[in-house]
């Protein structure tokens, strides 16, 4: 399975190097792909009202970058904070409506011009390979509860 690991590995290298760098999609505010993950959890799970720890476990990133890339995010007024009205020591992060202008611009731009030729080939692929591969990566990564 060399010349699968080799792949993984290659775009892990590729991607750590690439997901700190700040572009503009489009939209004229410059952010990199960590912080775009950050705001897209945060857009597909707005009703669960998870902590900032809740969220960075679930990315797989550590407290530190995570609140980095909020920090970086709340000056760029794309996310806000409030406490929780049950725990007053958890923050909640929430979407601005700047961040969901900007997160539209970004998502129809990266679909074009990355993701589409990506979903064309998995159209391809039984449902169950992709389940598979899915699980692998999960392994890859050093998640071993799945």
């Amino acid at each position: 399975y060399r010349d699968l690991v080799e792949k993984i590995i290659k775009y892990g290298n590729s991607y750590s190097k690439w997901c700190k760098v700040e572009i503009d999609y489009g939209s004229g505010i410059k952010f990199s792909p960590a912080q775009l993950q950050v705001m897209e959890y945060i857009l597909e799970n707005e009703d669960g009202n998870q902590t900032m720890n809740d969220i960075a476990k679930r990315l797989g990133i550590s407290q530190s970058a995570f609140s980095k890339n909020v920090k970086r995010m709340v000056e760029k007024r794309l996310l806000s904070k409030r406490y929780s009205e049950y725990n007053h020591k958890n923050v909640i992060i929430e979407v601005t409506e700047a961040g969901r202008e900007a997160y539209e611009v970004y998502a129809e731009n990266v679909y074009h011009n990355s993701f589409k030729k990506l979903f064309d080939i998995l159209d391809e692929i039984p449902r169950e390979y992709i389940d598979k591969f899915t699980h692998m990566m999960d392994l890859a990564s050093g998640n071993s509860e799945t």
